[in-house]
């Protein structure tokens, strides 16, 4: 079942994993640089028959080298979060060569990246021509990071800011990290532009959610984020919890689990 394919620049692939195939539809991003590219998020389905990403991605990286030309040129995949709709389709890439699957777990995160300060400071991950700031991200996940692309101006925030259900599983990181982007944000100025997290689970209508589940939604928001909604998500936190354990808000919607 096909990928959808968005090209947000030539260098900038956006990959959203069918309905059909999966009813979590996560987002995935490619993006290339001279040296390699970067893949974030395998999906949410191992079976190639549903979710031929491999092949996709081939594909993609084969029309840009056709005009990069690179016989040795690198694929680095790597994840925002390690949930199972975030990695499921890592095993496609085994035995690909020229290729690294960064691990799961905190300790791999910390030693690709070289994020030797955990969680306290981003490390930068090079692409060539393009650089890619690897910001630490716990809270909705422990290993969870967050990549901020100086060319697009996109910070790509996984499962940790999106506009839809926000899983809080600790509660303490989780603040923390929004305070780090926040910050990260503010030194950026202007060169941050937009945020696009994995998923959209939000109608149009202000602070209604798709039932968990909902494989139709033609009523969805569209996926980008303004970066003041970092803003917006610091306030919720300080917000009443309701008897549901929720804090709703337009555009997204806080849901604490620890």
């Amino acid at each position: 079942m096909p990928l959808e394919i968005t090209r947000l620049s030539p260098s900038t692939i956006q990959l959203r994993q069918p309905k059909a195939s999966h009813w979590e539809a996560p987002f995935l991003f490619l993006l290339f640089g001279t040296d390699r590219a970067l893949l974030l998020d395998t999906g949410a389905t191992a079976d190639p028959e549903r979710l031929p990403l491999r092949e996709t991605v081939d594909g993609l990286i084969a029309d840009w080298l056709r005009t990069h030309p690179n016989s040795e040129y690198e694929l680095v995949v790597a994840h925002t979060h390690a949930h199972g709709d975030h990695i499921a389709g890592d095993g496609q890439f085994a035995g690909r060569p020229h290729t690294s699957v960064v691990g799961t777990r905190v300790e791999e995160v910390i030693a690709f990246f070289g994020l030797s300060d955990w969680p306290e400071h981003p490390a930068v991950l090079p692409l060539g021509d393009r650089n890619i700031d690897v910001i630490p991200g716990p809270g909705h996940e422990p290993s969870a990071v967050v990549f901020f692309d100086r060319e697009s101006g996109t910070l790509f925030t996984g499962d940790t800011v999106y506009p839809g259900r926000l899983y809080i599983r600790d509660r303490v990181a989780f603040r923390a990290t929004i305070d780090r982007l926040i910050a990260f944000r503010d030194a950026a100025g202007p060169d941050l532009t937009v945020l696009r997290g994995c998923h959209v689970e939000m109608t149009s209508t202000p602070g209604v959610d798709y039932p968990v589940g909902t494989v139709d939604q033609p009523d969805e928001v569209p996926l980008d984020l303004p970066p003041e909604i970092l803003d917006d998500v610091r306030l919720a936190l300080d917000a009443a919890i309701d008897p549901s354990g929720k804090v709703v808000r337009d555009r997204f919607i806080l849901s604490y689990e620890d």
